[in-house]
């Protein structure tokens, strides 16, 4: 259980909304989201940030268009996660239709994705010899590289240009690329910071079209519509949790709408089949909940060029296919979260919450390396405090992913231990709330320690009170399957947070679904609500202080406004 908070707002924002045509409900949760006038919710394509405010968008354009001139050959080194996917998916599709736009063009794109377990993340030199390997005259990064200083190096002794697209924050030095493009680098004025590596990969295209117009290259003057692979560059934007800020709600908003459109490719399709989910009803949360998984699952398990070649198929049998190996790996890494998550709990009862440090780092040898950031997440979520969770390696090395709290940037902290214990990381990298980390597993209790002692320093009591943020209360003449339809039509996600309310309810009614979910009839105001706390199977006190979202119920055809419960209050 926990403490209910409510969101502050400003009203004068509120009722500058409502006079602009916005619903009155959408005027006060945009308010209280920062939200100042309704040009601020228009996501039409002119509203994205240009091509040109992004430092090095140009010139990354021009050394693909060289490329492309002199029917060379591109490989994409990719990532393993969705973003890293749908990126490199993105850069391969894009690219072959403007060289299929081009009658003379026969340049080639390939792609390449490292083996996470035995060659890590990021442009390392094996990576390059592996892509040697290919005869590229040019590799570009996707979602990956920017702390690739050797990477680059060793490409550069080899003859090999590289072009760096990224979006991770970066360290003290830059590699030496031929041109690194990435919204988080100290020379960038771009004024959004939170692009996911799709969004960066999108914004050169969008740079790329612009130059090989310039040059004459489309004969008919009938270049590619890059509108049209925006189904990626939603589903890489919302799997990668990166900040909504309004340029990627632009973005996400048009890849939504096309998906829902039918307009998505062949694999992301198939993906929707799978899932059991008609592509028109999907929402962002079935896009970060359903689809992302998927995808990252054969990153963390298997190979993620099964992912890749979903996202590439032009086949529907072949996209089916390939969307059934990701289906199947997605049900074998649910189940060994399940084994690990259970493992960390008991590990957990001898950790007392009032009196453990305020940032925790647990290992086990026999977790698997794939789904150790699942597992960390969970634990931040159930004890709220920063984790690391660490698996075993290769060659004596122990490999963590971490999950914070605001309060505490994952990657200054892992900058930091690289400092006061210089030879303690051998690789770090990531973001403010996610990051990863490989040390020599001798060396586990010397991270652990210098973990808690800095989140220590960090982290106050008030960092550790685990609050949960809420709109307040709706009113029940609200609790309508039309206000559900409102709500779920906007864009919402990581920064931007999807409507939470709170009230207290009468309980009417509860029974066990499947032996896990708790589906609920509860009464306020004399009014009656179908309701459902997934996930959770004790009984609640009555009345009851929960914490839910308005959700549209979809069965056997009728639809109908049901409550989603997330929480309850202390």
């Amino acid at each position: 259980m926990s403490r209910f908070t409510v969101r502050p707002i400003s009203l004068f924002a509120q009722k500058k909304l409502e006079q602009d045509g916005v619903h009155p409900l959408l005027a006060r949760l945009y308010a209280a989201r920062g939200v100042q006038s309704a040009d601020e919710l228009d996501y039409g394509m002119e509203r994205l940030l240009p091509p040109e405010a992004l430092s090095h968008a140009g010139e990354a354009a021009v050394l693909l268009a060289d490329t492309l001139k002199a029917n060379g050959k591109i490989v994409i080194v990719a990532d393993y996660d969705c973003d890293g996917a749908t990126a490199c998916a993105l850069g391969i599709r894009a690219i072959r239709a403007m060289v299929r736009a081009h009658p003379d063009c026969r340049a080639q794109v390939d792609y390449l994705v490292p083996d996470r377990f035995t060659l890590g993340y990021g442009l390392s030199p094996a990576i390059v010899d592996l892509a040697a390997q290919k005869k590229p005259d040019l590799i570009v990064t996707v979602d990956n590289g920017i702390a690739s200083l050797e990477g680059v190096m060793h490409a550069t002794k080899l003859g090999i240009a590289t072009l760096i697209t990224d979006h991770h924050l970066p360290g003290e030095c830059l590699p030496k690329a031929q041109c690194i493009v990435n919204p988080n680098q100290p020379d960038c004025d771009f004024p959004s910071k939170h692009l996911a590596g799709v969004g960066v990969m999108f914004y050169v295209l969008i740079a790329l079209r612009a130059e090989l117009r310039g040059r004459g290259w489309f004969a008919t003057d009938e270049a590619p519509n890059l509108a049209s692979f925006l189904d990626l560059v939603a589903l890489g934007t919302v799997a990668d949790m990166v900040a909504l800020d309004h340029n990627n709600r632009v973005l996400v908003h048009h890849g939504l709408a096309r998906m829902r459109a039918g307009k998505l490719c062949p694999g992301l399709a198939a993906l929707f089949a799978t899932s059991g989910r008609d592509f028109w009803q999907f929402s962002i949360f079935d896009l970060g909940f359903v689809l992302g998984p998927r995808l990252n699952a054969a990153g963390r398990l298997s190979d993620m060029s099964i992912g890749i070649e979903c996202l590439l198929a032009d086949d529907p049998g072949r996209a089916f296919s390939l969307a059934q190996k990701l289906d199947a790996l997605n049900r074998e890494r649910r189940e060994i979260e399940a084994d690990m998550q259970e493992q960390a709990l008991i590990l957990l009862e001898s950790i007392d919450a009032d009196t453990s440090p305020p940032g925790l780092a647990l290992f086990d040898p026999q977790w698997h390396q794939g789904v150790v950031g699942i597992l960390a997440s969970r634990l931040k979520e159930r004890i709220h405090r920063p984790v690391f969770a660490f698996a075993r390696g290769e060659n004596g090395e122990i490999k963590g992913s971490g999950r914070s709290i605001p309060g505490l940037h994952l990657r200054d902290v892992l900058d930091l231990i690289s400092k006061r214990a210089p030879d303690l990381l051998l690789r770090f990298g990531g973001h403010a709330m996610a990051a990863g980390v490989t040390v020599r597993e001798a060396d586990f209790s010397r991270f652990r320690d210098h973990f808690a002692a800095i989140a220590a320093e960090h982290l106050t009591p008030a960092d550790l009170s685990y609050q949960v943020v809420t709109d307040g209360s709706l009113e029940t003449g609200w609790c309508t399957l039309d206000t559900a339809r409102q709500i779920a039509g906007q864009i919402w996600g990581q920064g931007f947070p999807a409507p939470l309310f709170a009230d207290e309810f009468m309980v009417e009614q509860e029974r066990l679904l499947k032996d896990k979910h708790l589906k609920l009839r509860l009464a306020r105001n004399n009014q009656k609500f179908e309701a459902i706390w997934f996930n959770h199977a004790d009984s609640l006190p009555n009345p009851a202080s929960l914490a839910y979202r308005l959700d549209i119920n979809r069965f056997q055809g009728i639809e109908s406004a049901q409550l989603v419960v997330e929480d309850m209050a202390l």
